[in-house]
């Protein structure tokens, strides 16, 4: 007979009515039902069979047995419950489940007739958040399971093959409690072993049991050396005050330096989150004097860093992000391993989404890191206003973008600049009979630029003249490519011939002060744009004729792109374009990129720009990346040699390799490079000649379900003051679900 599912209520009064109708039975006895029984209350039952035992008022299910109510579920071959008692019995292979998720297994289980509390015999506990705990008898009041003699490991116990194992790590203690409402497990007297060896003793310990994102407590600790601190010791303490907002403090303790306290406080705001992090000390300060080389000692200060990260959704059209950096003096950030930067970005955005409109308010502040930054050349940059208006509707059967740019920059000790930039763009695109692609843009673009002090410009070349200017910046452009396509090779090709004619005003840079439009370099990404210099200072202006083509081969498993394009200018007056920056001449240099790919396992990418009078490779960047997530290699190699002795345009060469073998399933090797290869020829300035390393890593991990341990070490060969070279090693260890 099956039972599936009925009340137990309801079985109970069958089995009383049973009893009445036998003329040999005592009536039962006149007792009141038990709290699992009273009206209105209900428990899911099922089971094969079902009886009732009229002397000892006990029903018994057997077979596939499963009983449930208000969240606990108790499963077993057969069970027994006591009318009087109240008591529910389970046995063989029995498991209860409490509302959170969290599974206890055992040979012999007594219950109230809740399911709620109760006695359980060789226990396995299975957590919903991943561990297990083990003992010989355990007690469950209140919803709490107490038990003794026991063993808690988040790792498995067995292997492969089903057999058992040691696990990685576990903790023995004589005393353990879980509570699945506060989601802690706590010890007495307790002992962390290590692949079945004790490594310490902690009288009392307790730690979230993995369900819970967030818990207080003390954290792994980390251990490292460096070259400027020597030995180093962090204990992370992390306090998790509500569910919206937390806190990490972590004090180091070095042999060859004081002490620091790191911070890192997060908190989920109603609109939006924000983060405030950093590190102080009271430490020495070791500077460098005007000539570069003679060591200042600055006594013991006050050191630090400080980062401030947040955004704010106002509404659905608003959103205002912020983020701030800030650093005591030049070298702490790399002296304790905080950051490599050289500059410190300090930014605050207001946005505005609009349905076809987009504003942006933004101010910029930066502090320089390097040695020869100085505070009053820096600029700041309050206010940066962009705005962009785009009508979903056609204009004229185009496309239309209205823009509007201003900024105001101000320093110190230097050039000081204002300007006001509005500008409207029309695009159409029709498809010929031929199947050709061609493209109408018409722009009108007006400036208005204000420089003050420009004597004290970093470059003459990036001077204005002091007071107004104004320019007004016409552009109409046709662009006609014909995409072709056909099969080939097994697969699909295609190719794109590219022509474009740019028509526009000459010598449109006189007077105006160069910001934001410094660092030009032609690429392909740039070879067809109306003005290729990356910001709005200068314009390059002039008539000119670009052309180039694009051809992508599309087979499974394979693709291959490439792109070459190169322009020649129909005018003159074109000299505020340095020399090597690809587009002096009256020809451009010719500039190509191709991408190969073999599936997921290989890519290979290199970026050319050659001369096209001498074949010089003025710029070739070369990015390859082979292998799995797993186990892969990285190649970057960068060459720029463009002969400008511009600090913005300088030559150089650097090659950057890394990567990582997995191996034996856990187990990970994993290392970086970066050497320089600038010579002097290249730059004078440069100290080397050719090869010069500039830092190196290597590390070996393991991580498997339950344990994380890494080991690192990094050598760098830059000095910077009180920042000096040598070897960097760190260990870091992470066990799941437990801080300690």
């Amino acid at each position: 007979m099956a039972v599936r599912p009925v009340l137990l209520l309801t079985a109970l009064l069958l089995a009383t009515a049973a009893q009445a109708q036998s003329v040999d039975a005592p009536d039962p006895p006149k007792t009141a039902l038990p709290a699992a029984l009273k009206a209105g209350d209900t428990i899911d039952f099922a089971a094969d069979s079902l009886g009732y035992s009229d002397n000892e008022q006990l029903i018994t299910a057997t077979g596939h047995v499963e009983i449930s109510r208000d969240g606990y579920t108790v499963r077993a071959d057969s069970v027994t419950y006591d009318r009087p008692s109240g008591q529910v019995e389970a046995l063989g292979n029995v498991m209860t489940t409490d509302p959170a998720g969290n599974k206890a297994y055992g040979d012999r289980v007594v219950l109230t007739d809740s399911l709620r509390d109760g006695a359980l015999d060789n226990i396995l506990l299975v957590l919903h958040g991943g561990g297990r705990l083990a003992a010989d008898h355990g007690v469950r009041i209140a919803g709490k399971t107490v038990m003794s003699h026991a063993v808690y490991t988040a790792c498995a116990v067995t292997g492969p093959d089903n057999c058992t194992r040691e696990p990685v790590w576990k903790v023995r203690a004589v005393r353990v409690t879980h509570d699945p409402v506060k989601h802690r497990i706590s010890y007495k007297d307790a002992t962390f072993d290590v692949l079945g060896v004790p490594v310490i003793y902690l009288p009392a310990l307790s730690h979230p049991d993995g369900f819970a994102e967030r818990a207080s407590g003390l954290l792994v600790p980390t251990i490292s050396y460096n070259a400027s601190l020597g030995l180093g010791v962090g204990l992370p303490f992390y306090m998790a005050f509500a569910a919206d907002h937390d806190l990490l403090l972590t004090p180091h303790i070095y042999t060859g330096e004081n002490p620091t306290l790191g911070f890192d406080y997060r908190h989920m705001l109603k609109k939006g989150p924000v983060e405030v992090a950093g590190v102080v000390t009271y430490a020495n300060l070791i500077d460098t004097s005007s000539d570069g080389v003679t060591p200042i000692d600055r006594g013991s200060r006050v050191r630090g860093y400080l980062s401030i990260n947040g955004q704010q959704q106002h509404d659905a059209d608003w959103r205002s992000t912020l983020s701030l950096r800030y650093a005591t003096d030049d070298t702490f950030t790399r002296r304790y391993d905080v950051s490599y930067d050289d500059t410190l970005r300090n930014t605050y955005r207001l946005e505005h989404f609009g349905g076809a409109s987009y504003l942006s308010i933004e101010g910029w502040a930066f502090e320089g890191l390097r040695l020869n930054d100085k505070f009053g050349t820096t600029p700041i940059a309050l206010p940066l206003v962009n705005y962009l208006w785009s009508p979903e509707a056609p204009v004229l059967g185009g496309t239309l973008s209205v823009n509007a740019n201003t900024l105001v920059l101000t320093r110190t000790n230097g050039q000081d600049m204002q300007r006001a930039i509005a500008s409207a763009r029309w695009d159409m695109t029709r498809v010929t009979n031929w199947g050709q692609l061609v493209t109408l843009t018409g722009q009108l673009r007006g400036d208005v630029y204000h420089t003050s002090d420009s004597l004290l410009a970093t470059l003459p070349i990036y001077a204005g003249t002091n007071g107004w200017q104004a320019r007004f910046l016409p552009v109409a452009a046709i662009d006609v490519s014909w995409p072709l396509a056909g099969s080939a090779f097994g697969g699909l090709q295609t190719l794109k011939p590219r022509i474009q004619l740019v028509l526009s005003p000459t010598n449109q840079n006189g007077g105006i002060p160069n910001e934001d439009a410094r660092a030009i370099d032609l690429n392909t990404n740039d070879l067809f744009a109306l003005n290729r210099f990356p910001g709005y200072d200068r314009w390059e202006g002039g008539s000119r004729l670009t052309y180039g083509a694009e051809y992508t081969l599309t087979r499974p498993k394979f693709s291959l792109r490439t792109q070459i394009g190169q322009s020649y200018r129909l005018d003159s007056g074109n000299d505020f374009l340095p020399q090597g920056t690809g587009l002096a001449g009256k020809v451009s240099d010719v500039v190509m990129r191709t991408t190969l790919q073999f599936g997921p396992v290989f890519e290979i990418t290199q970026s050319l720009r050659v001369d096209p009078s001498s074949f010089l490779v003025r710029t070739n960047e070369i990015d390859m990346a082979i292998g799995s997530h797993q186990t892969y290699a990285t190649i970057a190699y960068v060459k720029l040699n463009r002969n400008i002795a511009i600090e913005d345009l300088s030559d150089r060469e650097e090659v950057r390799v890394g990567g990582r073998i997995a191996f034996a399933k856990y187990w990970s090797i994993f290392g970086s490079s970066i050497i320089d290869l600038t010579s002097r020829a290249e730059d004078p300035n440069n100290t080397t000649n050719g090869f010069s390393p500039v830092s190196h890593r290597l590390g070996v991990g393991y991580e498997d379900e339950c344990f994380r341990i890494g080991f690192s070490w990094r050598h760098d060969y830059i000095t910077d003051r009180d920042f000096r070279p040598g070897n960097t090693v760190q260990l870091n260890i992470a066990l799941k679900n437990l801080g300690l």
